[in-house]
C-alpha cells in the first residue's frame, strides 16, 4: 500500500445548491424562482417532485454544519436564493432572507469551516424570467446590483465567491429543452450564454471595488475532456467541435476575454450572431478571475458519424455505451482519466490557473444498509479514482488547490427529481432523517489524513 498524501493546506470540502436543499419555498417573504415554476406548472420533473421542501435544510441548517463538522470539513460551497435575497429580483430586499445566510455563515464560522458563495446556482427570480431571463440585459443590471448587496453585506465574513455555477446548463441545455418556457431555441441559449458572461465580470468589478475585496472571486464551469471515438479524421474534427461548443465556449471568455474563432464563424452562419460588443470583451479582460471552479462528472465521446444539428445539440454526443466501461446511476462514463486530461489540457491551454474542484460525485442506488450505514462502496471507488487523478495532475504542476464532493446530502436534482442519490449522507425525503453513508466514513479519513492509502 502507498499514501497519496495532497499539499499542505489543500481546501477539502461539499457543495450544495440553494434550490436542491433549502426547501421553504415561500416562508419568510421569499419569491417564487424559475424551478418553483417549473416544479408547479410544468411535468418536467420525474414524478412531479418539487423542491418545496427538499433536504429542509433552511430550518435544519444548526443539524447540517453538525454534520460538516464531523466529517471534518475545511469549507462548505452553497449557493444563495436570489429571489430569497430580493423576492422580485431587484428592489426591496428581504430582512428575513438575508438573517437565514447570516446565522449559516456564522454557525459555519463557529464551527471552523470556511464558507464558499455561489451567487447563482440556477434558481433566477421568476419575476425576471418574465422579462426575458437572461436574453434581457436588465437582468444582467439586476444580478450586478444582487451581487454588490452580497459582497457588502456578506464580504467581512466570506472570503471565497463564485459568480455562477455552469453557465452551459443553465443557458444553452435548458433553452435547448425548454426548460423555462416551453420554447426549445438552442440560439436563445448561446445568446444568454453572452449575457452571462457580461453579468460575471461586472460582477468581479463590483468586488474589486467593494470594501471586502481582499478575498477570491471565480466563476464555476462545467467542463468535460472530449474523446474521438477513432483516429478518424472526421472523429477527431466532430471532438475538437464539441469541444469549443461545451468547453472552449465558456472557458475562453472568462480567462482570454475572447470566445472561441472557430465557433463565432458556426454561429454567425447558423445564428445570424452579430459582432460581439468590445465593451463586453473589455469588462472580461479587466476583471479577471482569481480563479477556475471545475465541475466534471464524466467524460465525453464523439462521432463524427452522427448528425451535427445545433438545433439538438444532443445528437452531437455519443449515445453507445462503450464495452467495459463502468456507468453511474445517471448513465454517465465513470472517466477518471478525463479528469486528469482535462486538468492538464486546462492548465496548459490556458497560463496555469489557480483551480478548485468545485463539483465531482456519483449517483448510486444506495440501497443495502448495515448497522444504520449506508453501504456504498461503489461511490468510494469512484471518489478514489478521481482523486488520484487529481493528485496526479497535481503532481504535474497543476495548481489544484481544494475538492468539493457533490454532494453533502441526498437532494432535489433537477429534473431527476428525488430518483437520483448523489450525497455522502443519506435524506429520507418523508422523515427528513439524515443517515451515514459509508463514503462519508471514507470521506471523512481522507479528510483527516489529508490523503488515503492506493495499491502500489
Amino acid at each position: 500500500m502507498k499514501k497519496i498524501e495532497f499539499p499542505r493546506g489543500f481546501l477539502w470540502g461539499a457543495a450544495t445548491s440553494s434550490y436542491q436543499i433549502e426547501g421553504a419555498w415561500d416562508s419568510d417573504g421569499k419569491g417564487e424562482s424559475v424551478w418553483d415554476d417549473i416544479c408547479h406548472n410544468t411535468k418536467r420533473v420525474k414524478n412531479q417532485d418539487t423542491g418545496d421542501i427538499a433536504c429542509d435544510h433552511y430550518h435544519r441548517y444548526k443539524e447540517d454544519v453538525q454534520i460538516m463538522k464531523q466529517l471534518g470539513l475545511k469549507a462548505y460551497r452553497f449557493s444563495v436564493s436570489w429571489p430569497r435575497i430580493f423576492p422580485s429580483g431587484q428592489g426591496k430586499i428581504n430582512q428575513k432572507g438575508v438573517e437565514f445566510y447570516d446565522y449559516l455563515v456564522n454557525e459555519l464560522l463557529a464551527n471552523q469551516i470556511e464558507p464558499v458563495i455561489t451567487l447563482y446556482h440556477w434558481d433566477l427570480p421568476l419575476a425576471l424570467q418574465k422579462i426575458g431571463g437572461w436574453e434581457n440585459r436588465k437582468v444582467v443590471d439586476a444580478f450586478v446590483d444582487y451581487a454588490k448587496f452580497m459582497f457588502e453585506h456578506y464580504g467581512d465574513r466570506v472570503n471565497k465567491w463564485i459568480t455562477f455555477n455552469e453557465p452551459k446548463i443553465f443557458t444553452v441545455w435548458f433553452y435547448s429543452f425548454g426548460i423555462y418556457d416551453q420554447r426549445p431555441d438552442v440560439r436563445r441559449g448561446y445568446l444568454a450564454s453572452m449575457n452571462v458572461n457580461t453579468a460575471h465580470a461586472k460582477a468581479i468589478e463590483r468586488y474589486r471595488k467593494s470594501k471586502n475585496s481582499d478575498g477570491e472571486i471565480g466563476i464555476t464551469l462545467a467542463l468535460n475532456h472530449v474523446y474521438p471515438n477513432t483516429d478518424s479524421e472526421l472523429d477527431q474534427k466532430a471532438a475538437k467541435y464539441v469541444d469549443g461548443l461545451f468547453n472552449r465556449w465558456y472557458i475562453d471568455p472568462v480567462i482570454k476575454a475572447a470566445y472561441p474563432q472557430d465557433m463565432l464563424d458556426v454561429f454567425s452562419k447558423r445564428f445570424n450572431l452579430s459582432q460581439i460588443p468590445k465593451e463586453d470583451l473589455k469588462l472580461l479582460n479587466d476583471n479577471p478571475i482569481d480563479f477556475l471552479g471545475i465541475n466534471n462528472y464524466s467524460c465525453l465521446r464523439v462521432s463524427g458519424k452522427n448528425t451535427v444539428d445545433l438545433s439538438n445539440i444532443i445528437n452531437m454526443i455519443s449515445p453507445e455505451k462503450v464495452e467495459g466501461k463502468e456507468y453511474s446511476e445517471t448513465g454517465w462514463e465513470v472517466c477518471p482519466e478525463g479528469l486528469y486530461d482535462l486538468l492538464i489540457r486546462v492548465d496548459k491551454d490556458y497560463n496555469h490557473p489557480i483551480i478548485y474542484i468545485t463539483e465531482n460525485g456519483m449517483a448510486c442506488k444506495d440501497e443495502k444498509i448495515i448497522y444504520n450505514i449506508v453501504q456504498d462502496e461503489d461511490r468510494i471507488n469512484y471518489l478514489k479514482r478521481y482523486l488520484q487523478a487529481s493528485y496526479r495532475a497535481i503532481e504535474k504542476g497543476v495548481k489544484l488547490k481544494g475538492y468539493f464532493v457533490w454532494t453533502l446530502m441526498d437532494n432535489f436534482e433537477w429534473i431527476e427529481g428525488y430518483s437520483k442519490r448523489f450525497g455522502i449522507i443519506r435524506v429520507n425525503n418523508k422523515t427528513q432523517e439524515r443517515t451515514w453513508k459509508k463514503s462519508a466514513q471514507w470521506y471523512q479519513e481522507v479528510i483527516a489524513g489529508n490523503g488515503f492509502n492506493i495499491d502500489k
